[in-house]
């Protein structure tokens, strides 16, 4: 069994509520291990965003867990919480509370079905109601994680050859170039400092802003080696990062041409 497919997440902001779900090339047996045991470690996290480094869990019903770690900036977080339903390798239903947000409880549901690729791991996050910066900033959060899990789970071959991506950032409102804050036009410089970085380190091959009638919106054209990186990338973007309202639409690209002769 094998999986190249990647993590997909949407939120319905109003209720409060995250779905996520990827495909896996292992059983649910192995799913449900990685994310019940001491190996969340080993695969929950990236140096560029944040990383798991440690993790205490007593797997029953009313036993606790609890996960520690460090941001890519250096900052200590924690996310605890109680197991309320546990039955393996299908079902793990627990409460999560994050220290981020004043220690805010929510439900966390893991649904694992054996299906004919490997094993289909379905995420509903909820308890967001009212609280809508951070339900979508966990949405996106969720496409990380489960990309994370894929990947250690299923390693993919090693492959030097790199793919391009057309990103397109969409702003909070189609007005967003022409009355942007003080504010927004610092953190706006930010994202494109961001990008100039990552244009001299050979990750990016062009980017700007695109005058469409409808509104202006801004496009880069991203090389990467797969899509969880890009996701990486854009996660750590400090447009995404601020939590006002932006947002990615990436796609693949079929070909590139990036120089003839």
């Amino acid at each position: 069994m094998s999986s190249t497919k990647s993590a997909r997440a949407i939120a319905d902001l109003e209720e409060g509520l995250i779905l996520a779900t990827v495909t896996i090339g292992v059983s649910p047996d192995r799913v449900f291990r990685a994310l019940t045991s001491d190996e969340v470690v080993r695969w929950w996290g990236s140096d560029q965003v944040y990383r798991v480094t440690n993790w205490t869990s007593d797997l029953r019903v009313g036993g606790s867990w609890r996960s520690e770690g460090e941001g890519a900036d250096g900052s200590a977080f924690s996310v605890e919480g109680e197991y309320l339903e546990i039955n393996p390798p299908h079902k793990l239903v627990l409460t999560w509370s994050y220290d981020w947000a004043e220690r805010h409880v929510t439900k966390l549901t893991y649904q694992l079905e054996a299906v004919s690729e490997g094993t289909k791991l379905t995420v509903r996050h909820e308890g967001f109601k009212h609280q809508a910066e951070q339900c979508g900033s966990h949405t996106g959060g969720w496409e990380m994680v489960l990309d994370w899990l894929n990947a250690y789970l299923v390693p993919q071959s090693t492959n030097t050859s790199c793919k391009y991506f057309f990103c397109r950032l969409m702003p909070p409102r189609p007005t967003f170039a022409l009355d942007m804050t003080n504010e927004e036009r610092a953190m706006m410089l930010e994202h494109a400092n961001y990008w100039r970085e990552q244009m001299v380190r050979g990750k990016v091959l062009v980017f700007g802003p695109v005058a469409d009638p409808e509104g202006p919106w801004g496009l880069g054209v991203l090389k990467a080696q797969s899509e969880e990186e890009v996701k990486t990338f854009e996660a750590c973007d400090p447009a995404i990062r601020s939590g006002r309202g932006f947002s990615y639409k990436t796609l693949p690209m079929l070909q590139a041409v990036t120089s003839i002769g």
